[in-house]
């Protein structure tokens, strides 16, 4: 019996995903489009299939950054990812922050 509590009480590793932000108008929130590749199940083609997620943005990501994404837990009704880092930023972004 004592086995499973311990088995239970070990943490889970967080899920980790990497995708780019398609929408940051919301205070502190962005929306990050991830994209796989799935096989066609009866024809084997490789099709993208893409999901977004809202995430916690505390490191001001803007529209087109590349961000790594990790799991928490739930923030409000929809939000349960926050922004870990911002691996890569847009043309746009690089460009507003030399202007500025």
């Amino acid at each position: 019996m004592t086995e499973k509590k311990d088995e239970s009480a070990r943490p889970r590793r967080r899920q980790e995903r990497t995708g780019l932000v398609v929408s940051a108008k919301t205070p502190k929130t962005v929306v990050v489009a991830v994209v796989r590749l799935t096989r066609h199940g009866l024809y084997q083609k490789t099709i993208r299939r893409t999901s977004a997620f809202m995430a916690h943005d505390e490191l001001g990501a803007r529209a087109g950054d590349r961000v790594k994404i990790v799991e928490s837990r739930p923030l409000s009704k929809r939000k349960r990812w926050r922004v870990a880092e911002i691996l890569e930023r847009s043309a746009e972004s690089r460009l507003d922050a030399a202007g500025a």
